[in-house]
């Protein structure tokens, strides 16, 4: 299951990159994106970590 939820996270995770790649430096939305990729990359790495700890257990 966090597997599952680990690679949702990736594949969000690249769309907002690219969405930010295609959007101009000073757009509106530019900041609510990255805002949203911030956010989204904590919480892969908050999956991640979770994935370590049941594999070492």
């Amino acid at each position: 299951m966090l597997a599952r939820e680990l690679y949702r996270v990736k594949q969000e995770v690249r769309e907002l990159e690219r969405k930010l790649e295609a959007t101009a430096f000073n757009a509106p939305e530019r900041s609510d994106l990255e805002g949203r990729l911030r956010s989204t990359l904590a919480e892969e790495a908050r999956i991640k970590s979770m994935l370590e700890g049941a594999k070492a257990s």
